[in-house]
């Protein structure tokens, strides 16, 4: 029995701690502070160790799931106009057509960057010092990105440029600690777009880099590149699909009404805690 119990007992707590990271991943996704830096820094407090850039990227296609089912009716609408569009010449005008462009060109900076620099990636861009670093420079960043927009901006007025300078700030998110959405809502509202079309624009174009990274990390989980395996990892990536769909809900609500300061004042925070931590010796890079 006592050696029953002392085999279960590691089992049983990664799954307590894919929950939580799960949860955390949910949180974090959509809100523009990070869920990579929340999925280093925390473990690392904790005791847990770093649970992996493979991991990461597979619990992601969680909430990126909560954002395929949230947008459903855009996603069709856009995917459908857009695929007629290459067959029908007078709908490739239309603003789901064009949105159909802007998704899959703005989507071609983090893919290319992504695989010629994923061992930097994995590697490299982990490091808490950097993590830290990011954390609270690209939240100055997204403060001052907010303060100043012109704010006259719908998603109807999208051109391509705009779409290819976003897509290009998405890419800084493959650095842990700039937030894929934080990145692309701050470079949205530089361009004067209002908080609820940056925000929208942001998820949207974030499937396809999201689901592509997860996908091509599978491979990964049952290897060292992995703390957990598949059992955890598929726990963590329910659990945050489950929170992800709640905390979109509630951000596209709350930027409707009220400015991104709340998430810039947590981002210094954190990235200032983290900072001292590591340079105390209590946090290691």
């Amino acid at each position: 029995m006592a050696k029953r119990l002392s085999v279960g007992l590691p089992a049983v707590w990664d799954l307590l701690k894919a929950v939580a990271l799960g949860t955390l991943q949910g949180l974090t996704e959509f809100l523009p502070i990070s869920s990579s830096a929340h999925l280093r820094i925390f473990p690392e407090l904790f005791g847990w160790g770093d649970p992996g850039a493979a991991f990461t990227a597979v619990i992601q296609i969680g909430t990126e799931l909560a954002v395929l089912i949230y947008f459903r009716k855009d996603i069709w609408r856009i995917g459908s106009t857009w695929t007629r569009s290459l067959f029908r010449p007078e709908l490739r005008g239309h603003l789901d057509s064009r949105m159909g462009w802007f998704i899959i060109i703005g989507s071609l900076p983090i893919v290319v960057l992504g695989i010629l620099l994923k061992d930097v990636i994995e590697e490299d861009f982990r490091n808490l010092w950097i993590i830290g670093t990011t954390l609270v420079v690209m939240g100055v960043v997204l403060g001052i990105a907010d303060r100043f927009s012109s704010d006259d901006r719908t998603i109807k007025q999208m051109t391509l440029r705009h779409a290819v300078l976003m897509g290009a700030a998405q890419a800084c998110a493959l650095i842990p600690g700039v937030s894929r959405s934080g990145a692309t809502i701050s470079m949205g509202r530089f361009l004067g777009y209002e908080r609820e079309a940056a925000t929208r624009y942001a998820f949207l174009l974030a499937i396809p880099a999201v689901v592509g990274a997860g996908l091509f990390e599978l491979k990964e989980i049952p290897h060292g590149e992995n703390a957990y395996g598949w059992g955890p990892t598929l726990v963590a990536t329910i659990v945050s699909f489950l929170v992800g769909y709640a905390a979109i809900a509630w951000l596209l609500r709350y930027v409707s009404t009220r400015s991104y300061t709340p998430f810039v004042i947590y981002r210094v925070v954190l990235g200032g805690m983290t900072l001292v931590l590591l340079a105390t010796g209590v946090l290691t890079p």
